[in-house]
This record gives structure tokens, sequence and C-alpha cells, in this order.
């Protein structure tokens, strides 16, 4: 169980940190709330990464779960209940910083309210984006933790962490960029209306992206 509550709690922190940074900076009001949206996280993921990578391996993402999944490296089992476990940690965080928003009453200037995602260029769009962008971040969690890798398995947070900021970079302006379900699925509860109609291209695009990411490793990688 120890596993499953880290994730959980990798989650929570990700999702809190993450889309809490969005809300106080008003992401996507200006480059410099962009960048900081970026950058928060990715260092959610490295910090995440090295307080529990060695109980659970710090997936805090179903995406990712499903690509270690179809990967062989995790069974069934852990796999759906690490779904399960870090849905229910963003949903959690989703519901504090709901809590905190309407705390802060009517005059605190809030673009969305818990850091939701949307199509902004439509969902044919948005679905691409999310499925590419999770192919890659996937992709290089698996060649970063790869055994193949030696000594730079000790840096594989790091990578993980930065890339994750690159990826949010170019896609926070086309979707906001989730390339994680339960990061998408908590925020979308306590948002409703247009986010929680859309949350379905935020659970199928990265999912769908992990899965291409785990084929993809399995041709490239030198794993069994």
């Amino acid at each position: 169980m120890k596993k499953y509550l880290a994730e959980m709690v990798g989650t929570f922190v990700l999702t809190f940190l993450g889309c809490g940074t969005a809300v106080a900076l008003g992401c996507g009001s200006d480059t410099a709330s962009i960048v900081g949206t970026a950058v928060a996280f990715g260092l959610s993921v490295v910090a995440m990464a090295y307080t529990i990578g060695g109980i659970s391996g710090c997936h805090i993402n179903p995406a990712i779960t499903l690509g270690v999944f179809l990967s062989g490296r995790m069974g069934a089992k852990d796999c759906g209940m690490y779904m399960l476990s870090q849905v229910v940690g963003a949903i959690i965080a989703a519901a504090a910083l709901a809590g905190i928003v309407a705390s802060a009453g009517p005059d605190a200037v809030i673009t969305t309210a818990t850091g939701a995602n949307g199509c902004t260029f439509g969902v044919a769009n948005a679905l691409i984006v999310e499925v590419v962008l999770t192919m890659i971040f996937v992709l290089v969690v698996l060649g970063a933790t790869s055994k193949t890798n030696g000594a730079t398995n000790n840096f594989a947070g790091l990578a993980i962490g930065l890339s994750l900021i690159l990826i949010h970079l170019v896609g926070i302006h086309f979707t906001g960029t989730s390339v994680n379900p339960a990061r998408s699925i908590g925020p979308a509860l306590f948002e409703g209306g247009e986010a929680l109609a859309n949350v379905w291209v935020f659970i199928i695009g990265p999912l769908a992206g992990g899965a291409l990411a785990a084929c993809l490793w399995k041709v490239i990688g030198q794993e069994n």
C-alpha cells in the first residue's frame, strides 16, 4: 500500500503546485505566466522524483503508468491501483485549490479557478497536441529510467522534470498542457462546464500518447 499512497501524495503535490501556480499567475495572460507555470510543473516532478522515486517509481501520471505497464515493467494490478491513486490525489489537490480560491473572495483575479485544460484551437487539434506531447514525455521517462542507462539513471528525475518544462512551454498555448489524465480530471470536476465536457480529450490523448511511447520504446530500446 505504501507505493499506492506515495503515488497519491505525489500526484497531489504535482496538481496542487502546478495548477496552483497556473491559477496564481493567471497562466496564458503573458509570457512570464506561461514560463512560470511550465517551470512549476517541471520542478514539482523533480521534487517528487527524489522524494517518492524509491518507493513507487514516481509515475504520478496514468499515461506514464500505462507506458510502463505496456513496456512490461509492472503488472496489471499495480497499473490499475497506481492510476486510481493518482486520480484520487489529483481530485484532493483540486478540491483544496478550489477551496483556497473560494475563500479568496470575489475580488480575487483568477482566470481559471482550478487550472483546468481547454481546447483553444478545437478538439481535434487539442487531441493531436496531447497525443504527441505525451508520447515524447513518456518516451523520455522510459528511456531515462531504463536499466541500460547505467549511472545516468541517477539523473532520471532531473531529465524528466526538465522535459516536462519544455512540453509545457509548447503545449500551454494550445491546450493548457495536460499530458496527464489525473492532473486534468481533478481540476475539471471542480471547474465544470466546458472543462468537464472536454476532459475526455485529456484522458484519451495522454493515454494514447503513453501507449505509442511504449510501442516506440520496444523498437528502439535495448531492453528485452
